[in-house]
């Protein structure tokens, strides 16, 4: 073990002789941890060892595309997050190596008075001269302290404060000084693999790298552009209303060049045939999202369900080539909107996507057996009644609603035109509309599960559900009737008048259930060519019950939204909406978190949590019996947030053993 001070192992990452190993994840404090950090240093206290791993330079795979000294390098296996910091406000801006929010270690200051840090503030700080701005002091030096000194001066008479102050100023520069202890791993012994599980072993109580990110790390060691290369294609999906994780494009990478979910084999894989991968994937993920969109109609993030199918999709058409036919296309389709409602995907995920890789790579490998796996699984692919019992925004059938609108002749009820494909103007954005408005059902004791039970959905312009308003359908029924004959059955609604009746609307309900159910059938048949022997009524293999939890409406899911910007403005991870809690063996659904981040809000920091509006005793405590911290309201939430994630490191500032600035990358 060795010891630097700060300053010199910031100069050693300017010259190319520290670095970040490429298998990192990100920079992912908090500005709270950001300010304890200085804290802790400014009074001296210990904040704990770094561990680095030594290595020639011609081997070390580092992040960024700045080059290192020659010789011998240092990649951080422990202490990213401190070093970053120190080398964000000591210098002014972010490493080379940064990947991360860099407003989190921006604008710190330091009360000359109080000796406390805290972030700029205009209100509070402006006009008072004893906020020292950190970073300005620490870039000008002893140099620049000249210029502090003289402004105390000039609005202090009192000799024996500025005296004070200088003091405290000389402190606040003897950070640079510091020496931070310097553990080594080094040897011809250690390769990537072994110092990935030094690294994990190191960082068990801190962010472990999912198999995603030692994919990520093996892809980068032959291919340096790799991470940004992925980051620009997710901006693209991003920017076309489609939202996907890193982990499962890798994924699909892995697909096209193994043949397997699992990232066995894709350290054999040369820089050529990664960059042919990543190029192969990216074109077969742009042709499925055109399908699901041009022919199913799921053109944005909210309704694209069953995503983890899309792996397999990405094979099958990667290996088939630019040969695929109407009716291939149309069964690969069957067989992803299949997945989706059966959640086929939501348990072992890798070992389910491995399973339908293997039938596709037989040498009798086709789309008839892909999908004659997936009835197996299931028990049967006939859509019942019974499955559209769900009532949220959340259940798997809610997309499928969705595609039936796009997909059938469902027409608008306010001008009568089809709801297929995009509609220009903001006024015409698809919104959800209650058939029976929800205020009114509550008013005649209606529960939750009825009032948003998904057969009172249906999808109609911004336009068209404002004029309806907060009408019963007995009201505005015949209205539309008169002005568009035909459009309420487009939209599946029951002939009966009766059944338009609030004292009906049980047996309104039960009965769209069943013409939503016979439509999906009729739809999905029409995607086989007559072919029907996959689709023949059969028991399901789960038994149709209840799904707890879920959004139950547009203002519901705003306020989640609301939510899941707010953490993301604190620099934690952002959350995920409509979170489908499934079996993790069956993968059979089993609830509807509203918001949840099931890696935590500060990814591999903090346990699982989630937000659950206007939900039961029985969602929260499944919630808490799988580990997550569950939460009934956003004020109890940000509570949480603010008081023990962004403040958990405030204790140690009292304490002579910093054990929390461990443990970290």
């Amino acid at each position: 073990m060795r010891s630097e001070p700060i300053s010199k192992i910031l100069d050693q990452i300017d010259d190319g002789r520290i670095a970040l190993p490429e298998f990192q994840r990100g920079y992912v404090w908090n500005s709270e941890q950001v300010r304890a950090l200085f804290d802790s240093l400014y009074r001296k206290h210990p904040i704990g060892s770094l561990l680095v791993w030594t290595t020639e330079d011609d081997s070390a795979v580092h992040r960024g595309s700045y080059s290192l000294a020659s010789g011998s390098v240092s990649l951080l296996l422990d202490g990213q997050q401190r070093i970053t910091t120190l080398y964000g406000v000591l210098r002014g801006h972010a490493p080379q190596f940064f990947d991360g929010n860099s407003s989190t270690f921006s604008g710190l200051r330091f009360h000359l008075e109080n000796e406390v840090f805290s972030f700029y503030q205009q209100s509070k700080m402006k006009d008072d001269p004893l906020w020292v701005d950190v970073t300005e002091l620490m870039k000008g030096g002893n140099a620049g302290l000249g210029s502090f000194i003289a402004t105390l001066s000039e609005l202090r008479n009192n000799q024996a404060s500025l005296a004070k102050y200088v003091g405290r100023l000389n402190q606040l520069l003897g950070i640079g000084q510091k020496e931070l202890h310097i553990e080594e791993v080094s040897g011809n012994d250690k390769s990537i693999e072994v110092v990935v599980d030094i690294f994990n072993r190191v960082n068990s109580k801190g962010t472990t790298l999912s198999s995603g990110d030692l994919a990520l790390a093996k892809i980068c060691s032959v291919w340096s552009e790799a991470r940004n290369s992925l980051k620009s294609k997710l901006k693209e999906w991003e920017s076309s209303g489609y939202e996907f994780k890193k982990d499962w494009f890798l994924r699909s990478i892995n697909t096209v060049l193994t043949g397997e979910a699992k990232f066995h084999f894709l350290h054999a894989k040369s820089a050529e045939e990664v960059q042919d991968g990543f190029k192969r994937a990216s074109k077969q993920i742009d042709t499925c999202l055109n399908l699901i969109s041009g022919r199913l109609g799921l053109d944005h993030d909210r309704v694209l369900f069953g995503r983890n199918a899309i792996p397999v999709m990405v094979h099958y058409l990667d290996r088939i080539g630019n040969d695929l036919n109407e009716r291939d296309r149309d069964k690969l389709l069957f067989w992803y909107v299949h997945a989706g409602m059966w959640g086929r995907f939501s348990g072992s995920t890798e070992a389910l996507i491995d399973q339908d890789l293997g039938v596709l790579q037989t040498e009798q490998g086709n789309l008839d057996k892909l999908i004659e796996q997936l009835r197996l699984s299931q028990g049967g692919l006939h859509v019942e009644p019974g499955h559209f019992t769900g009532w949220s925004l959340g259940d798997r059938f809610y997309p499928v609603l969705y595609l039936i609108t796009r997909l059938g002749e469902a027409r608008d009820w306010g001008t009568g035109l089809p709801l297929k494909h995009s509609l220009l103007g903001r006024m015409n954005r698809l919104e959800v509309h209650h058939i029976y408005p929800k205020s009114r059902l509550y008013k005649r004791g209606f529960e939750r599960p009825e009032v948003n039970a998904i057969a009172n959905f249906c999808f109609l312009t911004k336009d068209t559900n404002l004029v309806i308003g907060n009408r019963f359908p007995e009201e505005y029924f015949p209205e539309i009737e008169s002005k568009h004959p035909g459009a309420l059955e487009s939209q599946w609604i029951p002939k009966e008048p009766e059944l338009w009746k609030i004292q009906n609307y049980s047996d309104f309900i039960e009965a769209r259930k069943r013409l939503l159910a016979d439509e999906v059938n009729e739809r999905l048949a029409s995607f086989l060519h007559g072919d029907s022997r996959w689709i023949e009524e059969q028991p399901p293999r789960y038994a149709v019950h209840q799904i707890l939890g879920g959004i139950t409406s547009d203002d519901e899911e705003d306020q989640l939204i609301g939510l899941n910007e707010w953490v993301i403005q604190k620099g934690l991870a952002e959350g995920v909406l409509a979170f489908d809690f499934a079996d993790r063996v069956t993968g059979q659904q089993l609830a509807i978190f509203d918001l949840a981040w099931p890696m935590g809000v500060q990814e591999g920091l903090t346990e699982p949590a989630a937000v659950l509006l206007n939900e039961s005793s029985s969602l929260l405590a499944i919630a808490n019996q799988a580990g997550y911290r569950a939460f009934d309201s956003i004020v109890a939430f940000k509570n949480y947030v603010e008081l023990e994630v962004l403040r958990q490191s405030v204790a140690i500032e009292t304490l002579p053993n910093l054990s929390h600035f461990s443990n970290e990358s």
